[in-house]
């Protein structure tokens, strides 16, 4: 699945947002608050659930500054290259995936980050199946 700007990912995608590879990108639909409650403790890989051939998002913040969305990509899924007009840090939570900025690979596995500078094109690929924090900063 590809989209362009994890807000965007669940609806209809903008003109010139990234093709979808064949997959689905859902909405995690488990019985949790919608987005995430301030001043109490949760476990990252534990706030979106993985699905068979999809890509599942779950907004927990969103600013006018920016977003932070957990993703749980299943294994083969990914995002086609694009490009962001705000800088967007990876933090990979478990698995491994490649991220690929401006033509070069990257691995990334459980515990390590990435910053994709705005501006550059980057695409993601998952090794295995992966979860990740996306925080997009507009400013």
């Amino acid at each position: 699945m590809n989209a362009a700007f994890p807000s965007q990912c669940l609806g209809t995608p903008p003109a010139g947002a990234p093709k979808a590879n064949g997959t689905i990108m859902k909405q995690d639909t488990e019985p949790k608050s919608k987005g995430f409650i301030g001043a109490q403790v949760a476990r990252a890989a534990e706030l979106v659930n993985y699905q068979d051939g999809a890509i599942v998002s779950r907004e927990l913040v969103k600013k006018p500054t920016g977003t932070v969305t957990v993703f749980a990509f299943d294994e083969g899924q990914g995002l086609s290259e694009h490009t962001a007009p705000f800088d967007a840090l990876v933090q990979v939570v478990e698995g491994e995936v490649e991220i690929r900025i401006s033509g070069q690979p990257h691995r990334v596995t459980g515990g390590e980050m990435i910053l994709m500078p705005a501006h550059q094109p980057h695409a993601l690929k998952a090794f295995t199946r992966f979860k990740m924090i996306l925080t997009m900063i507009r400013s």
